[in-house]
């Protein structure tokens, strides 16, 4: 028998008490930790440890010209590089599928909730806004990377500060005291795994060998709450009343988040 099919096994026989391989509920995040900042040339970084899993997030501003279709809002672009020193799975070279995905996931949810006030990134409509450049890496994926990076985005947001400038130049290396505009709306994004007929969130890498369906929400909690975002991923289809309960669930883990995240940064 395959490792896999053996590790499956063992995993589902957990779950029927409830129960996983670390001891953790089925509805349990593992502990969160994040340490800033992580690096002087950035405008605001953060390293974000989920259990084993380790992240580093850092913010760039630059200034440009706005978009065609917001000349009064400033811009953002979001990367992720998984490296292969993080997990054998990764390979040097181009930016592969799951990272790409990553990339766009965080982007879709720092954008579509509004985190980020861009119109007060504009230095002069039309002509002169703030790029907001957020890089994601992965130092040590032991599951959950999509969760993790998105602590570690919005993390690296709250405690990121803006540059100073000399006319139209950015000062690089010189900030002022004033932080990155951010609303009151914080947004997370809550990965389900459908290990047998279970779903558990945080899984670790071995946890999610053996999944068989994942569904990651896009959620924002704080002055507004609204589900923005839903990415499917693996085979196995989900019911509806699956679906609901991943919604209910992910209201509560990103509430949870909050709280942590806003102890964890005072």
């Amino acid at each position: 028998m395959e490792k896999s099919n053996i590790n499956k096994q063992a995993l589902l026989d957990f779950l029927k008490d409830g129960k996983r391989f670390d001891g953790r509920k089925e509805n349990e995040f593992r502990e969160l930790t994040i340490e800033y900042p992580v690096s002087n040339k950035a405008e605001g970084s953060v390293r974000v440890r989920l259990g084993k899993t380790e992240v580093i997030a850092g913010i760039k501003m630059s200034v440009g010209e706005p978009y065609p279709d917001s000349q009064d809002s400033g811009n953002l672009m979001v990367t992720a590089e998984l490296t292969p020193m993080s997990n054998s799975d990764y390979e040097p070279g181009p930016p592969s599928i799951e990272s790409i995905e990553l990339g766009r996931i965080i982007d879709r949810g720092v954008r579509e909730s509004k985190f980020i006030d861009l119109q007060k990134l504009c230095i002069r409509e039309g002509e002169l806004v703030w790029n907001i450049f957020i890089d994601l890496y992965s130092v040590n994926a032991d599951g959950n990377l999509l969760d993790a990076c998105a602590i570690a985005a919005i993390s690296a947001l709250k405690v990121a500060k803006i540059p100073k400038m000399d006319g139209d130049k950015v000062l690089f290396g010189e900030w002022t005291d004033k932080n990155v505009p951010l609303t009151d709306t914080m947004p997370f994004v809550i990965t389900f795994h459908k290990i047998g007929n279970k779903l558990i969130v945080d899984p670790t890498y071995s946890e999610e060998e053996v999944s068989t369906g994942r569904l990651t929400i896009g959620i924002s909690v704080g002055k507004e709450e609204r589900i923005h975002s839903m990415q499917k991923g693996k085979p196995e289809p989900m019911t509806v009343e699956e679906v609901e309960f991943c919604v209910d669930e992910a209201e509560k883990k990103a509430k949870e988040l909050k709280t942590k995240i806003d102890k964890l940064l005072k």
